[in-house]
């Protein structure tokens, strides 16, 4: 269970929104949590290898890796 406090005019939207499709409210957060999930994730372990100065991969050690050679 997630409880979410939303900003007024945010929630008059979801609210409209939601009533216009005759869907829930909770269906369009669980939605929008679902397609950008990925993206927040990815963004913190980006974050997270820059903040540890990981070591890079030069492109052509991917390519061969990946078997995408010129």
């Amino acid at each position: 269970m997630l409880v979410l406090r939303l900003p007024a005019r945010l929630e008059k939207r979801l609210e409209k929104l939601a009533n216009a499709t005759g869907r829930t409210k909770a269906y369009y957060a669980r939605e929008a949590i679902v397609e950008h999930l990925d993206d927040i994730e990815d963004y913190y372990l980006c974050m997270r290898r820059l903040e540890q100065k990981s070591r890079g991969i030069p492109l052509a050690e991917i390519e061969k890796r990946l078997s995408v050679e010129d």
